[in-house]
């Protein structure tokens, strides 16, 4: 079992930064792909980052790729998401997600097991 909890989010105007962290419980935290999704309403919930059990390889939708940048420590069970240059279009709930099975191009949310309950991040034009 891991329990992930969201924190970081909140409202910043177009081309300010922000930075979620994500906290996780549990011994196994390191055996486990860690990933990054955002939900905008009405639309469904998509890929946004991942990052490898080591930390040493990631992996971002073309979306966000050159403005966000995933990382992890796994000596404090957390992992990161520096988001750059935002923009209105980045405007979600951001959910942390763990996986002891998916691979890091995974971009399904359905192959995720476990999540956290999300954070707002607002960006104001």
């Amino acid at each position: 079992q891991v329990q992930l909890v969201e924190s970081g989010g909140g409202l910043v105007q177009a081309g300010g930064s922000l930075r979620l962290s994500c906290a996780a419980s549990g011994r196994t935290f390191s055996t486990n792909v860690m990933g990054w999704f955002r939900q905008a309403p009405g639309k469904e919930r998509e890929f946004v980052a991942a990052i490898s059990r080591s930390g040493g390889r990631t992996y971002y939708a073309d979306s966000v790729k050159g403005r966000f940048t995933i990382s992890r420590d796994n000596a404090k069970n957390t992992v990161y998401l520096q988001m750059n240059s935002l923009k209105p279009e980045d405007t979600a709930v951001y959910y942390c997600a763990a996986d002891q099975r998916a691979g890091l191009t995974q971009i399904l949310p359905t192959r995720y097991e476990y999540w956290g309950q999300g954070t707002q991040v607002t960006v104001s034009s």
